[in-house]
């Protein structure tokens, strides 16, 4: 079986640790990251991976689960944003909200903002490996149950 691989995809004004966390928990758990930027002025489209049909996890953190209403991705999807995105994550009706720290909702995976990456990156890893693979991330990083 191919190993797992992962895009995390940074737009302007991402936070240091909303990327550094997950991306080094994924990187425990064997999975190949590729990072890129947002940095061009063309506009970026999913609309080819939709129309594939793409059945992959999507995972977005603080004001980044808005994209999915911008691409129409996962609606009906239970979503959770930063309390400061809430407000046009919710604009149409399409989302149900969560208060939850982490939200998992089939292949949509949220999160609230930097406080919360710390869960966020296990529940990415375990969403993608399994949780034994996660557990044996988690054991040498000292976290509380």
């Amino acid at each position: 079986m191919a190993s797992k691989r992962v895009l995390v995809i940074l737009a302007k004004g991402a936070e240091e640790m909303e990327t550094v966390i997950p991306v080094d928990a994924m990187r425990r758990a064997g999975i190949k990251v590729t990072i890129a930027g947002l940095g061009g002025k063309k506009p970026v489209h999913l609309e080819d991976a939709k129309k594939q049909g793409l059945k992959v996890l999507i995972a977005a953190i603080c004001a980044g689960p808005t994209v999915l209403l911008d691409h129409e991705i996962g609606f009906g999807s239970k979503v959770t944003t930063h309390p400061l995105a809430k407000d046009k994550m919710m604009n149409g009706n399409h989302y149900s909200y969560s208060e939850s720290c982490v939200e998992q909702d089939g292949l949509i995976l949220t999160t609230r903002g930097p406080g919360t990456s710390f869960d966020f990156r296990l529940t990415i890893v375990e969403a993608l490996s399994g949780k034994e693979v996660a557990d044996q991330v988690k054991a040498p990083l000292v976290l509380k149950d």
